[in-house]
């Protein structure tokens, strides 16, 4: 097998295994979830009337994920979110992530 063709393959299983992780997400779990940890800042639909918490409505599934993975670990800092991502299992942050996703995005218009 020629390198381009191996480069190709390896592509195609990748895709494959993020689009089955994507599919393994469960959003009503991620509701139930949201509405226990997240919806006093960041509002249910995840479009907080708040300035200061970030719209996570609409946002894409794999951003959220590694954002919620990185509070977690420490490698993106906030006390508050380490906390709240601390609790959270693997599996809650990919469902955190496919409901906030698939909730409409609102964005603020400035005057």
């Amino acid at each position: 097998m020629s390198a381009p063709a191996a480069v190709r393959i390896s592509f195609a299983i990748a895709l494959f295994a993020l689009a089955a992780a994507a599919a393994a997400a469960d959003p009503q779990a991620g509701q139930v979830k949201a509405k226990d940890v997240c919806q006093a800042c960041h509002g249910m639909d995840g479009n907080s009337a708040v300035p200061d918490y970030p719209k996570l409505g609409g946002q894409r599934p794999d951003y959220l994920a590694k954002a919620l993975r990185d509070y977690k670990s420490g490698a993106r800092k906030n006390a508050i979110m380490a906390g709240f991502a601390g609790t959270l299992s693997s599996k809650d942050i990919e469902n955190l992530a496919a409901y906030y996703a698939a909730q409409p995005a609102v964005l603020i218009v400035k005057p």
